[in-house]
């Protein structure tokens, strides 16, 4: 009788997931049943499909997502899509897929969602009665600027429309891709009404790589700050996530190469592992540095008050403790050794105006 080997949970084969963030596909915590990737002892794994990208639409009624959390400085985004290709494998934008009946592991990264129809939503929902501009974060969740933005120009789209309303937007991204709009941006940035920022995690390239494995080389990213700050185009750095005993090492660095490219602004996260993606990191760090796995999640339990993530408002971005003090320090410190965050100035909405302005009412009194 042939034999039977499980693979650890639910991982997926190397080569059907090459060039893939996370290592399994785990069932959705909404699903009725956990489905397991096994062998049968007839060789079926071998006959599995590698993952490939696909791409459905969504159809959504609104493009706008609106927030009341206290602790950041936006109150509006937009999410051009859903998944992202990038495949970051700490990203906790990943348990949303959940929602879709998907998993948050290697489903994330190849099964994405467009939004098409989101510069024409964007359009309807600035020119509704009584809206008030405000700043528009853009890539809060996942990147507008992953690979399939090249074919599908959402991004772009949605540019056109803040531009031509004289809508202010904040961008956080990876991606190069962003300068295919430096047209866009560049007028933008002389109103007033756009900043970009430029998501490092780090400066070594096999880190990189195996943490995010589609997106821009950490080089490609500092020339994406200098080509940006050349065009005039208001740009910063997110050293994000900040992941204790892996990248924490290069903050300063970071800081240093990006103030050299032209950066005058910075921020910074630390590892975030909400829901699905506390699994799927330590399950990533047991593969690729099984050596330092338990260190990592000691310290990260210790800047989550014992636990492995703590939701809390004012604490889920910068966590607490003496670790988290520490690079809360580092990093102010490192940003007033290289001239970061001097001046903050605040874009303008103060030029907007409705791309389709209501037809006012005739007074019946002339």
């Amino acid at each position: 009788m042939p034999g039977v080997s499980v693979l650890s949970g639910s991982e997926v084969a190397h080569d059907r997931r090459r060039g893939r963030g996370t290592l399994s596909n785990a069932s959705g915590r909404y699903e009725p049943f956990a489905r397991v990737v096994f062998d049968d002892g007839w060789r079926s794994l071998e006959e599995l499909p590698p993952f490939a990208t696909t791409v459905a639409v969504d159809s959504a009624r609104k493009i706008v997502t609106r927030n009341n959390s206290p602790d950041i400085s936006f109150d509006r985004s937009i999410n051009p899509y859903r998944g992202c290709e990038h495949g970051c494998v700490y990203c906790f934008a990943r348990p949303t897929h959940a929602f879709m009946g998907l998993s948050p592991g290697l489903d994330f990264e190849s099964k994405l969602f467009v939004k098409p129809d989101a510069p024409a939503l964007l359009e309807r929902e600035l020119s509704a009665p009584g809206y008030e501009p405000r700043t528009i974060a853009i890539g809060t969740n996942t990147d507008p600027y992953q690979p399939i933005e090249r074919k599908h120009k959402v991004m772009r789209g949605i540019l056109e429309v803040l531009e031509r309303a004289g809508h202010p937007v904040g961008i956080v991204t990876k991606s190069a891709l962003v300068l295919r709009d430096l047209d866009i941006l560049a007028r933008m940035a002389e109103r007033n009404l756009v900043k970009v920022a430029i998501s490092v995690t780090t400066l070594d390239a096999g880190l990189a790589r195996t943490m995010e494995p589609r997106a821009p080389t950490p080089s490609r990213r500092f020339a994406t700050i200098r080509q940006l700050a050349d065009a005039g185009v208001p740009v910063g750095v997110m050293v994000a996530p900040v992941i204790p005993a892996i990248n924490d090492a290069d903050i300063e660095r970071i800081l240093d190469a990006a103030a050299f490219a032209g950066a005058k602004t910075a921020g910074y996260v630390l590892l975030r592992l909400p829901l699905e993606v506390r699994d799927l990191f330590v399950e990533w760090l047991n593969a690729n540095y099984p050596d330092r796995a338990s260190h990592v999640m000691k310290l990260v339990r210790d800047m989550r008050g014992g636990k492995d993530y703590d939701a809390t408002f004012g604490e889920r971005m910068k966590g607490k403790g003496p670790y988290a003090w520490m690079i809360g320090r580092r990093f102010e410190a490192g940003c007033e050794r290289f001239g970061l965050n001097r001046n903050r100035a605040a874009l303008s909405a103060e030029q907007f105006r409705p791309p389709h302005p209501q037809a006012r009412q005739l007074s019946l009194f002339g």
